[in-house]
């Protein structure tokens, strides 16, 4: 390209370690010396109600994305949980980075485990998918919405308004505050979101140059993993108001599929859970994995649930 890209990225703290992240991947690996363009986000401003009530998680990339179309940036960072699965026309997933831990973290400051929350206790989470699995595994629970970013949602868990919270480990991880992780979930137990644990970039789609550069940093295990994970919530319509789970790990040489969908409504429908696994070559055949487990969840009775989402 004929200048020094800008990446676009949201004014957090993990948000701006990410793009840091990009930032120095770029130097190191393609030549490029990136500056940053920092944002607030819709999803930053709205603290008050679930993500799933305002427009779900677009709101943290639709202002980047508004940044990369009128040319103030080049690419912009992403927590691949959080970008939706139909890209808008004229933007595209040019890379996706090796993944940190996937896993959900129990976060307390009093309780070893999820195990050992006495009945009754407050667990804040702003996720339908962990709170459906949360429910499977203790009814008895108090769940209570929290929003905000990860320094925030600590602040509030050490003020006492809750008695655990649930987090991805990998932002933890990547602040350098994996001690605050008492414990993991089990991907039997707590199966992750489609896309967690992973950095995306999105450029536009115009830009060939920059895709064909950033092609170095894609990882391709995580690469193939995400595009099937992505092809369950695609298939099935998902959205934040959906409690759909999608994981796929590589073992043996294959990549196995998991996929969970909750009931949003009715908390006593049992879990629908599917997998499949395969050798994919490529993000076209990784995706047919994923349409294979959303059509093995239909056949279970998935569009009922969706319907109730």
């Amino acid at each position: 390209m004929d200048r020094q890209p800008i990446i676009a990225t949201r004014e957090s703290r993990l948000a701006l370690w990410q793009a840091e992240h990009v930032r120095a991947l770029l130097r190191t690996q393609c030549g490029l010396q990136a500056s940053l363009l920092g944002m607030t986000t819709r999803g930053d401003q709205i603290l008050d109600r679930t993500l799933s009530k305002v427009g779900g998680k677009g709101l943290f990339v639709k202002e980047l994305e508004t940044a990369l179309e009128e040319q103030r940036a080049d690419l912009a960072v992403h927590s691949l949980k959080d970008v939706p699965m139909d890209l808008p026309e004229g933007f595209v997933l040019a890379a996706v980075l090796q993944r940190e831990d996937p896993s959900d973290a129990f976060v307390s400051p009093r309780h070893a485990t999820w195990q050992a929350l006495p009945h009754g206790a407050r667990v804040g989470t702003s996720s339908l998918r962990r709170v459906v699995q949360l429910r499977h595994l203790r009814p008895d629970l108090q769940l209570e919405p929290l929003r905000g970013n990860l320094d925030t949602r600590l602040r509030k868990l050490d003020e006492g308004q809750y008695d655990a919270i649930v987090l991805a480990a990998a932002g933890l991880i990547r602040l350098g505050l994996a001690d605050r992780i008492r414990a993991r979930f089990p991907f039997d137990e707590m199966l992750p979101a489609a896309g967690q644990g992973a950095l995306g970039i999105e450029v536009r789609a115009s830009d060939a140059a920059l895709c064909t550069t950033l092609n170095a940093l894609i990882h391709a295990p995580t690469w193939l993993a995400v595009h099937a994970e992505r092809a369950v919530s695609r298939t099935l319509g998902g959205s934040c108001s959906v409690p759909l789970a999608a994981f796929a790990r590589w073992q043996g040489g294959e990549l196995v599929l998991h996929a969970a969908l909750g009931h949003a409504a009715d908390a006593t429908r049992p879990l629908l859970r599917a997998q499949t696994r395969g050798t994919p070559g490529d993000a076209a055949a990784a995706s047919a994995l994923g349409e294979q487990v959303a059509l093995h969840l239909r056949e279970q009775g998935a569009d009922a649930y969706l319907a109730a989402a």
